[in-house]
């Protein structure tokens, strides 16, 4: 347990440049204390002392302002940075070396019994105010993008953004190094590069529109009626709208 501990600190270290002294860590990272208790409340649940471990539960949340049911399953060196708000459910499952920031769920989408919540996978970052709902899988290396809501699986190494949450096409091979907020090299809207796209295909097709009445009117055929009712509009400006 004390070498759990010791990682534990230490992975605050590696995540949060804020942190100075192994003392200061200790005494006011809200994070790490939710870790401890959760340590001790897990142990209580499954010596099936069921109260008791939710009252522990119940305590770490109003210490800490973090919510960790007894029954979730959480890996080595996991670090809540600032950590209000954050909720984890009773089937959630977290891997190894996963960061989660203020505001995240790990929550349920059914009042059924059995598997509810989600399965995060080794080295996943999940953002400031993200909601990963209902029994998916978020894969190994993946980022969440903060304020995202989750409701599908999310593959290794991919970044998932928006709501509800999409799958950016850069970050789909898995990335190096540490994330902050789940931020990753390309944080732009699947939706907007897809109008962007339209756009550019729309431009396309007014050029070939317009050489075709060219030939037709070199063939001797009136095009004045079609020319004076073709729509005008500036995809320059559309495409700052978007942006």
């Amino acid at each position: 347990m004390f070498n759990n501990i010791r990682e534990d600190i230490s992975s605050v270290f590696d995540r949060d440049p804020a942190a100075r002294t192994t003392f200061e860590v200790i005494t006011c990272y809200p994070g790490l204390h939710a870790r401890l208790f959760h340590r001790l409340s897990n142990t209580l649940w499954h010596l099936r002392l069921k109260w008791l471990a939710r009252f522990v539960s119940h305590f770490a949340r109003w210490f800490t302002g973090i919510e960790i049911h007894p029954g979730a399953t959480i890996g080595r060196r996991f670090f809540i940075d600032h950590g209000m708000g954050v909720v984890i459910g009773e089937t959630a499952e977290i891997g190894d070396d996963v960061t989660m920031y203020h505001g995240v769920t790990l929550g349920g989408t059914s009042w059924k019994e059995g598997k509810r919540h989600p399965t995060v996978g080794n080295g996943v970052v999940i953002g400031a105010g993200a909601k990963v709902l209902g029994p998916i899988h978020i894969g190994n290396g993946a980022k969440i993008g903060s304020n995202a809501v989750v409701v599908k699986d999310v593959p290794d190494g991919a970044t998932a953004a928006g709501i509800p949450a999409r799958i950016l096409d850069e970050e789909k091979k898995v990335a190096h190094g540490f994330n902050a907020y789940g931020i990753g090299n390309d944080q732009n809207d699947p939706l907007a590069k897809a109008i962007h796209g339209l756009l550019g295909h729309s431009v396309t097709v007014d050029q070939r529109i317009d050489f075709i009445l060219q030939q037709l009117e070199k063939m001797g055929v009136r095009v004045e009626e079609e020319r004076a009712t073709a729509d005008k509009f500036d995809p320059n400006h559309l495409n700052k709208i978007v942006d």
